[in-house]
């Protein structure tokens, strides 16, 4: 656990519960991959495939966390994880926003041409993903990062005008 500790530079107990949630969200994910694969297998199957998929997506994070660590100015390693959370639970969450909204207003597949209604689905969730971003961030205690990543992000997206 020590080596743990040390690899993620975590100093007190309480910031365990970042990679404690990355570990759960990263199962969490391998079922939902596993489960459309084994849909009518036996749950042995379905526990194993998803625990295959766990690790594959650990891989992929990892290899993100090598080419993101010196790119991405946090403090220790362990608020690394912290920001994947908030990125993986803003974009989970924009997505689930924006059907209702949409719904809300009136826009639906049958009474609209289906590249118009996935162009405003995208625009309505990029729209709530910015302002998630920025909400979750704070939530999670890396607000200034989430801040300026923003900045940066909205100035690529041509509104520099609005940024100082």
């Amino acid at each position: 656990m020590q080596k743990f500790k040390n690899r993620w530079e975590i100093q007190h107990n309480w910031q365990l519960v970042f990679p404690i949630l990355g570990i759960l969200g990263l199962l969490f994910a391998g079922y939902l991959a596993s489960t459309t694969l084994t849909n009518a297998l036996p749950i042995f199957v379905t526990v194993l495939v998803t625990l295959v998929f766990a690790l594959l997506f650990l891989k992929i994070t990892l290899f993100c966390f090598k080419k993101l660590e010196n790119k991405w100015i946090v403090t220790y390693k362990w608020e690394m994880i912290r920001i994947f959370i908030v990125f993986a639970i803003t974009g989970s969450s924009s997505a689930m926003i924006s059907k209702p909204i949409m719904i809300a207003i009136g826009i639906t597949k049958e009474n609209l041409n289906p590249i118009v209604y996935w162009a405003l689905y995208i625009i309505i969730g990029l729209v709530f993903y910015q302002l998630l971003l920025v909400f979750f961030g704070w939530l999670f205690g890396q607000f200034q990062f989430f801040w300026e990543f923003e900045k940066k992000m909205l100035q690529k997206m041509g509104f520099k005008r609005f940024v100082n």
